[in-house]
């Protein structure tokens, strides 16, 4: 399998060098060559088949030759070592969990899943590779879970400063080993400005060999199709078509969604909901695509003025904007919606959705309101934990910490703090 630019101006690679570069030379991201339905077997007897085998099918074509089947079936085994339940919340509604990995957040499988390619391609080279991520929330914690002491991986993390909740930064900031944390004096858009700038940089990296953990790396992103794949399989009834909300930033998880369906699954319609960063929900409306300031809100992984992978989502649909618009509705809401829908659910049915989810259920049921002989599945992307003092002042009940929380909220912070790309730089210099 190959990979091209989606800028087109530099040449095509395979999977193993679109990895360890992130990005192309151009500053375009990589989109596979070609997107091969998957045989309809798959599909037809989903029941009957194994997860891990599920995932491997969907993902064998985008590998290619770069990883051997056994292997690349380990890489799967091993990352997809915990559950991805849908929940029943409402009659047609249902949640998807995807917080039941290490750091509780969907990033989870493709922060493993690249960070066990990385260590593959890693294991005869001698050169060490610095994976560079810049994070408006989960991705961080996820990043540096999932590649906490990989052999010849070091890791830098960019991050907002006062702009990720406490159990975030904790989950990004007291790891130590080879995780780095950036504390930056900006938003989201500002870590992911530097990020890029890095990788073209050749000062940087004619001296380190740079590779991007954000979903417009390749690895991090294509994995993010299983979590469609278990949740169809999940569902009782398979005649009735489904729907996917989706809660969208950077637009990797919902353009992931979009390439399982493009493999052969059957997803009748996606929903971007997003907060107040109506970036996608104007261009849906306008036919005009304005990246904005991001602005700052209670779903904070969702504030991106300018969603990187929505140029995927475009090539998805060859550029077509009525053709793109048949697959995609997109939705924004306020905080105050965002918390009364928190609140509703909660009364409804006791379920405790995190901001984001809360986001895409209230996509879900604006899409279902005129679709009533549909069901409907929304994504709960994080555990409320990780938003406490979004959640818990709204629902009016404490909740506890997991496990996997109490094992780091108590240790200190280290984080560098940084203003500019200058210093970024002068950091990865040194």
């Amino acid at each position: 399998m190959k990979y091209y630019s989606l800028e087109q101006q530099s040449p095509k690679v395979s999977f193993k060098n679109a990895v360890i570069q992130g990005i192309a030379p151009d500053r375009g991201l990589y989109f596979p060559e070609k997107i091969n339905p998957i045989p309809q077997k798959y599909i037809q007897n989903i029941n009957d088949i194994s997860n891990h085998e599920l995932a491997y099918a969907f993902i064998n074509q985008f590998v290619g030759n770069d990883i051997d089947a056994n292997s690349l079936k380990h890489i799967v085994e091993d990352t997809l070592d915990f559950n991805f339940p849908i929940v029943k919340v409402e009659n047609n509604v249902f949640a998807l969990e995807l917080f039941h990995g290490p750091t509780m957040a969907f990033k989870d499988v493709g922060a493993r899943f690249m960070a066990r390619c990385l260590a593959h391609f890693n294991q005869d080279n001698k050169k060490e590779v610095t994976v560079l991520v810049a994070t408006s929330g989960d991705t961080g914690g996820a990043v540096a879970s999932g590649f906490l002491g990989v052999k010849g991986v070091n890791v830098v993390i960019l991050y907002p400063k006062g702009k990720v909740s406490e159990v975030q930064e904790k989950q990004l900031t007291t790891l130590g080993q080879n995780i780095v944390a950036l504390e930056v004096d900006g938003n989201f858009d500002d870590c992911q400005r530097m990020v890029k700038n890095a990788f073209l940089d050749k000062d940087i990296t004619n001296v380190r060999q740079l590779t991007s953990a954000n979903s417009i790396n390749v690895a991090r992103w294509l994995p993010q199709m299983f979590y469609f794949v278990f949740a169809y399989k999940q569902l009782e009834n398979k005649t009735k078509d489904v729907v996917f909300s989706i809660p969208s930033g950077n637009f990797g998880n919902i353009c992931a969604g979009m390439m399982a369906q493009q493999l052969g699954l059957p997803i009748q319609q996606f929903i971007a909901a997003t907060n107040a960063n109506a970036v996608v929900p104007n261009y849906l409306e306008t036919g005009s695509y304005i990246p904005i300031n991001s602005i700052p809100t209670i779903s904070n992984a969702m504030d991106v003025g300018n969603p990187s992978n929505f140029v995927r989502i475009q090539e998805i649909y060859n550029n077509d904007f009525e053709l793109l618009k048949q697959h995609l509705q997109s939705y924004s809401f306020s905080d105050d919606e965002t918390r009364k829908a928190i609140k509703k659910v909660f009364d409804h049915s006791g379920y405790i959705c995190d901001p984001h989810g809360a986001v895409g259920y209230l996509g879900l049921k604006q899409y279902l309101a005129q679709f009533n002989d549909l069901q409907g599945i929304f994504l709960e992307t994080a555990h409320p934990v990780k938003f406490l003092e979004s959640v818990e002042p709204v629902i009016k009940e404490t909740i506890a910490y997991p496990q996997q929380i109490q094992e780091v909220i108590n240790k200190k912070k280290v984080a560098i703090n940084i203003k500019s790309y200058d210093e970024l730089r002068s950091y990865l210099l040194d």
